[in-house]
């Protein structure tokens, strides 16, 4: 395909690059990701999930895991830092009656000592200690997380020598800082699985939304290499990297 063909499909991928929560949906079916994860994060939230719990989810995104749990509202509260997602949160949250709160700080979690059975994250921040104080006597903190290494080849694609944004995530270092602070580590797991793009405008899209792993990234700046990886494209059919995820389970 003639290159500014190219070029004027793939800034139109740059424009359209926002989400509301963490809605992928733009690019489904053109990529694929964490397929092959041996735990399900579902699955775990849900075996801990009692009725009577008190449970909060920090870094709730747009809220959209938290209420497939159709866990009873009045004992379901929540936090999230990212502006967008915190006025999406407001209105869809408040008015069920979830107790919705801003946080965009881990360590200053708005809420009195010991107010919950259950704590879950998945791709959020936390504080592990923070997350201890927050918790009741036996309670549970249920938390997936993005690795250090996640997308660091794909990264290198486009942005070679760009550092991690997350270094010591990983699942030795974080169980460490868990029990440090005092918890019982219950399950831990770690995992690297492919990620796999369809076409370069897909990749673009996702380059710009996850703005934290590929800092500085443009379509004008980086048009030599996604040539390159286009041409990968037509040859194999697909450009491929490496997501880093890991799991704990941590009881107060």
């Amino acid at each position: 395909m003639d290159k500014e063909i190219l070029k004027n499909v793939w800034t139109q991928e740059e424009k359209l690059a926002h989400i509301h929560g963490w809605d992928f949906s733009h690019i489904h079916g053109r990529y694929e990701a964490e397929e092959a994860l041996p735990w399900s994060y579902e699955q775990l939230v849900r075996q801990y999930l009692k009725s009577n719990a008190d449970i909060m989810d920090y870094d709730t995104g747009g809220g959209e895991f938290l209420l497939s749990l159709n866990h009873p509202y009045n004992k379901t509260s929540a936090t999230e830092g990212y502006p967008p997602n915190v006025r999406l949160c407001s209105e869809r949250l408040l008015p069920l009656g979830i107790d919705f709160r801003e946080c965009g700080d881990p360590s200053k979690i708005p809420f009195a000592d010991e107010s919950f059975d259950l704590m879950i994250n998945r791709h959020g921040g936390f504080d592990a200690a923070e997350i201890y104080r927050s918790l009741r006597r036996g309670g549970v903190f249920v938390t997936e997380q993005v690795g250090e290494d996640n997308d660091r080849d794909l990264v290198e694609m486009v942005l070679p020598g760009t550092g991690s944004p997350f270094p010591h995530m990983n699942l030795s270092e974080q169980c460490n800082s868990f029990e440090n602070a005092g918890f019982r580590i219950i399950k831990a797991d770690e995992a690297y699985c492919p990620i796999r793009f369809y076409d370069i405008g897909a990749f673009v899209w996702f380059a710009r939304v996850i703005e934290w792993e590929f800092p500085g990234f443009s379509v004008n700046k980086c048009f030599e290499r996604l040539l390159k990886m286009q041409k990968t494209i037509e040859k194999v059919g697909m450009i491929e990297g490496t997501s880093h995820r890991y799991i704990i389970v941590a009881q107060k």
